[in-house]
């Protein structure tokens, strides 16, 4: 099922419960590091469910029955959130239930991309978002971009495992992107991921 299909019959706040995850995937650790690039332009083709759901888990998913994750975070605080921006709107993902929450019907991939409007050209794109309130102190933004930073190499590395395509970026138009998502105060959008099929 194409990602594209889901505007027909998700309403804003339903839950879409995604495909269990194949762990199986085709190259090694070293393989997928030895691929990993920074990739720009994309197909237009749409990411299948399925390979979604593979993807989400392998950023931030619960990988043990504590509910730890496969990211690390300070103090285990699990301060970062995972958002889908598509064409049909935007998702949260919910990692405890492996499921995505809607937040908005509307195409938030402008205002992520800001001024390199080529990143909105991706099917999808991750937005990280660290809630700085889990983590409290001087040094919650500190260690907030460091959580989103290992998020990050997650979703490059299952990437480049994959035949996906990702260019990790800082820029975004923050405030836009903040009320598109319908964040609170304290919860800061960090890093950003396009995602798609290489343009052939």
């Amino acid at each position: 099922m194409a990602m594209v299909m889901m505007s027909g019959f998700v309403k804003a706040g339903e839950t879409i419960k995604l495909p269990l995850v194949v762990k199986g995937v085709p190259a090694t650790l070293m393989q997928a590091l030895e691929k990993r690039q920074s990739v720009r332009e994309f197909d237009k083709g749409n990411i299948p469910l399925r390979e979604l759901s593979n993807l989400l888990w392998a950023a931030n998913g619960v990988n043990r029955e504590d509910g730890k994750r496969t990211a690390p975070s300070a103090l285990n605080k699990q301060d970062v959130d995972v958002y889908v921006c598509m064409e049909n709107g935007a998702y949260k993902y919910d990692a405890k239930g492996h499921a995505l929450v809607q937040v908005t019907d509307k195409d938030v991939r402008p205002a992520v991309a800001a001024q390199q409007t080529w990143a909105a050209d991706a099917p999808v794109v991750i937005v990280l978002v660290s809630d700085l309130r889990k983590l409290g102190g001087e040094k919650a933004r500190e260690m907030g971009a460091i959580d989103a930073g290992h998020v990050s190499q997650n979703v490059c590395l299952y990437c480049a495992a994959t035949g996906l395509a990702t260019v990790p970026r800082a820029s975004m138009d923050k405030r836009a992107v903040a009320t598109a998502l319908n964040l609170e105060n304290g919860q800061e959008p960090m890093l950003n991921l396009p995602v798609g099929y290489p343009k052939k």
